[in-house]
């Protein structure tokens, strides 16, 4: 990052932030400090710059360190760079973190009271689920997993963020126990209420992963039902809640809590027994309700971990083992032997030098290969990892939508000529047989230096007519969970922005062209597209690196 810095007035404070950003809007504040939106002055790219204060605690170190550690997975955020302002005696009080801006979090969206589809909830459910598993392969515990720290973009990309109650664990016999030198671990506050596993509150022998996995649950419950399943008004009512609505726990779950006095209590109260969920959410998807069941399991022992949620038959539409990776790296909580505020100001000079140093490493690497790539495709990583967000249609599209956010900082460098892939298109597009097997044949009916009209027919029997832009990179052809097929490019305008575009062009079943069917129909569509979008992107990226499009 630059040496030179302005000095902004947001939130009733100042704000010393990097000279190439500009200030655009206050975002908001919280215990760990304050938080604006920006922008980079050269490329218009956003970034939400937070202010960390009363740094020099067990709190904040590992949320910076794990940002770092976590850095790189397209369901944790993103943290593009650290910034330390040092006053004149050479001493700080705060750190700058310039991360990937989102444009609201679960529980905004939850609470606007806007029409959420079963397809938007498995969205949500299994992106939170693939980020934990990464979480927890790192031998680390979120601890504060809720809808206010899970950040949505526009389009429908969920991060994990707020790191700050995070812990360290050891696997042990099937169990995940409190790592060692973690003194008060079983003590501490954890989670808010709400979303506390009950093992929390009852004192059982071990944290486990499971704890994050019934914070899991109580999301995908509030998702269902617009309102939080356990909202209790204080540490007992809390507890009330839970037995409410999931019965009496077993004699044997009872004798593994750890406080003498919650069994005697809960042994006191009326045998209950539990409300099926059905009766709660009588709208709901079946196989929703299942994982919930196994989500909220009152027995920690037999709660669903993440690897198994995420092969439940609710998101077999989204499940990819290959796509779910772990963490390749467990996570050293060694600084919690630290407690001198000398001993944690070296730490986090350490941590933001380390991190300084291993961004810029890989951005410079990234655009010496840039320089060499024959095509004009932006990285994997960059463009899986990089939120959308829905601009004005491109190329006559039905709807577009282009990056919102980019890498900071990274190397400035011209885009390669797009002469091999206008090629690399105009093949496939003319013998599209060998990158989708389900086409049985394929017959160009209109064809100029821009533009290629075909019609196609499907080994099922369907026919689709389809109007290609050769201005885009490539194109993918694929069934949207609506079952009605769209096409998806990735087109590029003159002044360098990419685009991905939809655009309905196939008759639909029992729809009569140009009725209001047909306009409700398509609009469902693009809705239902937006959470193809990712993995549109994914598999795009993936044959440009096998050479199928070459």
């Amino acid at each position: 990052m630059a040496a030179q810095r302005v000095t902004v007035t947001a939130l009733n404070q100042q704000f010393i932030i990097d000279a190439e950003y500009q200030f655009v809007k206050e975002l908001g504040q919280g215990a760990y400090g304050c938080v604006l939106a920006a922008k980079h002055r050269r490329s218009g790219e956003g970034c939400a710059i937070k202010k960390i204060t009363n740094i020099f605690t067990k709190v904040q170190v590992p949320g910076l360190q794990l940002l770092h550690h976590f850095r790189g997975h397209k369901n944790i955020t993103c943290l593009y760079d650290m910034d330390i302002v040092f006053d004149a005696s050479g001493n700080f009080n705060e750190v700058y973190l310039y991360e990937e801006l989102m444009e609201a979090d679960l529980h905004a969206i939850i609470r606007s009271g806007q029409p959420l589809s079963d397809a938007h909830f498995q969205s949500f459910l299994y992106q939170t689920l693939c980020g934990l598993k990464y979480i927890h392969s790192a031998n680390v515990l979120h601890r504060d997993l809720k809808p206010g720290n899970l950040l949505v973009n526009a389009d429908c990309e969920l991060k994990i963020c707020d790191f700050g109650l995070a812990r360290g664990y050891v696997a042990s016999g099937g169990d995940a126990r409190a790592a060692a030198g973690n003194q008060g671990f079983m003590t501490e506050y954890v989670a808010t209420r709400w979303y506390r596993a009950p093992e929390i509150m009852l004192s059982f022998a071990n944290y486990t992963t499971a704890i994050d996995v019934w914070s899991i649950g109580c999301i995908l419950a509030e998702l269902l039902g617009g309102k939080p399943i356990f909202k209790g008004r204080d540490y007992v009512d809390q507890l009330n809640q839970i037995l409410h609505h999931l019965g009496t726990p077993s004699e044997d779950t009872l004798r593994r809590v750890g406080s003498p006095r919650a069994q005697d209590y809960i042994r006191s109260l009326p045998i209950k027994p539990r409300i099926p969920f059905h009766t709660m959410y009588p709208h709901a998807n079946p196989q929703a309700l299942d994982l919930l069941g196994k989500l909220l399991a009152f027995d920690p022992a037999k709660r669903i971990s993440c690897e198994q949620a995420l092969s439940h038959p609710y998101l077999a539409v989204w499940h990819d083992p290959s796509d779910e990776p772990v963490c390749s790296s467990t996570f050293d909580f060694g600084f919690e032997e630290e407690d001198s505020v000398e001993g944690m100001r070296q730490l986090i000079v350490d941590e933001v030098n380390a991190f300084r140093h291993a961004v810029r490493s890989q951005a410079r690497a990234a655009g010496a290969a840039r320089r060499q790539d024959p095509l004009p495709v932006p990285s994997r990583d960059d463009v899986i990892n990089s939120p959308l967000s829905e601009k004005a249609p491109a190329n006559g599209a039905t709807s577009s939508y282009t990056r919102d956010s980019g890498r900071v900082p990274s190397p400035v460098v011209d885009d390669p000529s797009a002469d091999l892939a206008f090629e690399a298109l105009r093949h496939k597009a003319r013998e599209p047989m060998a990158f989708v097997p389900v086409i049985a044949s394929c017959e160009v009916l209109e064809e100029n230096s821009k533009y290629i009209k075909r019609k196609v027919a499907l080994k099922t029997g369907l026919e689709m007519t389809e109007d290609i832009d050769l201005y885009a990179p490539s194109l993918i052809t694929f069934k949207s969970n609506t079952g009605a097929f769209v096409t998806n490019l990735i087109s590029e305008n003159a002044e360098g922005e990419r685009f991905l575009t939809f655009t309905f062009l196939m008759p639909l079943p029992g729809v009569e062209p140009g009725s209001e069917a047909e306009a409700t129909r398509k609009k469902e569509m693009k809705e239902a597209s937006k959470g193809a979008v990712a993995q549109s992107l994914k598999v795009t990226l993936e044959m440009f690196e096998e050479g199928k499009l070459n």
